[in-house]
């Protein structure tokens, strides 16, 4: 019997990488984002391979997410695998000449929208028990904070926090919990940080030979299908180009 994975934030990045990976794999999949045209095309491309439910919203709106996972039909109400994936960061300026409407969108997005949509499927991913996955897409930016990197940080900090407990929680269901936490990644997710600023985007990527989203797909496909008694707790993976810089020293401050 095939399984079934809810991708949220599928429409790009890691979550649309992810959406092909896992129906190259077999994966019945259920993926939301808030561009009904694009979801609408990834169906069409990926319906030959799988069975494809698409479901357009918002993570941000808490009505909107459990109307939409409590109408599940077969063969999608029987849920495997979570990965949360829908996420944002919004800003590159330090705290004090940040927008507090960003700060407010990625608290919603990061953690509310994650919350929620794991409150949703909870029951769900329980009723299937041993085998069955929750894998939240946490950041380096949990560990090692950087210059305006503020809320975001924070946010990401968050996730792994509520994977490690949620998995302290779910401690007999046979339901298994991971954070994995990518470095330095090329995808759409910069920039949108950035408003779509193409040359910062082209100077950041530059001979970084960054993290692609196919990279992260095949790593949480490979988390998926471990053996049931296995549980990535957290797994941090970086860019061999990247690494840590001195302390910040700021004299006579």
């Amino acid at each position: 019997m095939n399984k079934t994975a809810v991708i949220t934030g599928a429409t790009s990045g890691f979550g649309l990488a992810a959406a092909h990976r896992f129906a190259d794999a077999g994966w019945n999949l259920v993926l939301t984002g808030r561009r009904e045209e694009r979801l609408a095309d990834i169906a069409a491309e990926l319906t030959p391979k799988t069975a494809v439910m698409t479901l357009s919203l918002d993570v941000c709106d808490t009505a909107a997410v459990q109307q939409a996972f409590a109408k599940l039909d077969t063969p999608f109400d029987s849920i495997d695998l979570l990965i949360n994936n829908a996420g944002l960061a919004l800003g590159t300026e330090p705290a004090q000449h940040s927008e507090l409407s960003d700060w407010h969108r990625m608290i919603d997005t990061n953690i509310k929208g994650l919350t929620t949509v794991t409150h949703a499927l909870l029951p769900k991913l329980i009723a299937r028990g041993k085998g069955s996955s929750i894998i939240n897409i946490g950041s380096i930016a949990a560990n090692w904070p950087y210059p305006g990197g503020n809320v975001y940080c924070g946010t990401k900090a968050f996730v792994e926090q509520f994977s490690l407990a949620l998995r302290c929680d779910l401690g007999g269901t046979g339901v298994r919990v991971s954070c994995l936490a990518p470095g330095l990644s090329e995808s759409e997710f910069t920039l949108v940080r950035t408003g779509g600023d193409q040359q910062a985007y082209d100077n950041l990527y530059k001979g970084a030979a960054a993290i692609q989203p196919d990279d992260i797909a095949d790593t949480l496909l490979w988390i998926a299908q471990l053996p049931a008694h296995l549980n990535i707790n957290t797994l941090e993976i970086m860019p061999v180009s990247q690494s840590w810089s001195p302390f910040s020293i700021n004299r006579d401050a």
